[in-house]
């Protein structure tokens, strides 16, 4: 059993005195219904951190592998991987999942990666997983959130081991989907005609510097972007901004295994519509689409809009951030793969 510890600051005021503290906070809330305990997995740049979960009582049957999306992004994604951890354990299931190189003491640095490099990740990460008597990986799930997208159908299509896919928000085409996320956060903004011209012509500056391969500097010099992207960033959106994900989602289809997408309405990252449709047309049968009432990070629209909300719901009932029936979703998928074998 899992007990988080969340420390929360105290405001107490007596009069004109304010004191302030942070006292830690146990709470039913915050207790999940799985085992955890950290590995070590050995890959070419060095070794990446992650944690295995597994069921309280009984023995797994499976494994679910993690595939983060974009960012600096730790095994647990701070906690809010928790409530995955225990629907697969619920359903018997362990869960791989690991720290991006860079992150916390996984070695590498995930910005130096093209996405291919991170689908041989995976696959490292799943023939270690494969080599450990402890690992139960007669059956081999893989979940994967937004950028994961360009990952999980290379995978799937290199390997003959891959039972279910679990695709939470993904996308398929890169320079596509930065034009959604574009125009969608200027919608949510209520942005004027001025800026939005302003923020479509930064765009497509970028976009011509990447397509001619501009230097850093001449990234630096020539940009209209409010926030220029680091030297880090720029080099790993130059490794990346043509992925398309069609081809390797069309040999995925081969495999004919179960696919699981979980689309949610609210997302302003992806055109998680175009995503839906494409893999209509692409697996067919094999893929059940979700639409869940939430944002892109499979939330609830209250808790991302909110700060306030989100933290205290953070805190004190932390299942109650991702929207009703993701977690159902998500087992019904596991417990297909389970029936089928």
């Amino acid at each position: 059993m899992k007990i988080l510890i969340r420390w929360v600051t105290i405001v107490a005021v007596t009069g004109l005195v304010v004191t302030v503290g942070a006292v830690g906070v146990a709470l039913v809330g915050n207790s999940f219904a799985f085992d955890e305990r950290q590995v070590e997995i050995p890959v070419a740049a060095g070794s990446l951190s992650g944690v295995l979960t597994t069921p309280t009582s009984g023995e797994a049957h499976g494994v679910v592998v993690m595939v983060h999306g974009d960012g600096p992004v730790d095994a647990t994604q701070n906690g809010l991987y928790d409530p995955f951890f225990e629907g697969a354990a619920a359903s018997g299931y362990a869960t791989l999942s690991w720290s991006k190189p860079g992150v916390g003491r996984s070695d590498g640095d995930w910005l130096t990666q093209s996405l291919p490099d991170r689908a041989a990740e995976v696959s490292a990460a799943i023939d270690w997983a494969k080599a450990q008597p402890d690992v139960p990986t007669s059956t081999i799930v893989l979940w994967g959130a937004s950028q994961a997208g360009w990952v999980l159908p290379a995978v799937v299509a290199d390997r003959n081991d891959i039972d279910g896919v679990v695709a939470v928000g993904t996308a398929i085409n890169w320079l596509r989907q930065g034009q959604f996320n574009l125009q969608a956060e200027l919608d949510h903004a209520g942005a004027d005609a001025k800026q939005r011209a302003r923020a479509q012509a930064a765009s497509t500056n970028t976009h011509a510097l990447l397509e001619r391969g501009a230097s850093y500097e001449e990234y630096l010099g020539e940009t209209t972007e409010t926030n220029p992207m680091t030297r880090e960033r720029w080099g790993f959106a130059q490794r990346n901004f043509r992925a398309d994900a069609t081809n390797d989602l069309a040999r995925a289809a081969t495999r004919h295994i179960p696919w699981l997408l979980l689309a949610g309405e609210h997302d302003r990252n992806v055109d998680v519509h175009e995503t839906a449709e494409v893999y209509l047309e692409i697996f067919g049968g094999d893929v059940k689409v979700t639409w869940v009432d939430a944002v892109h990070s499979m939330a609830r629209p209250i808790v991302d809009d909110s700060e306030f909300i989100g933290v205290v719901t953070g805190v004190f009932w932390p299942r109650l951030l991702l929207a009703d029936c993701v977690i159902d979703s998500y087992r019904g998928l596991l417990d297909q793969v389970a029936d089928s074998h």
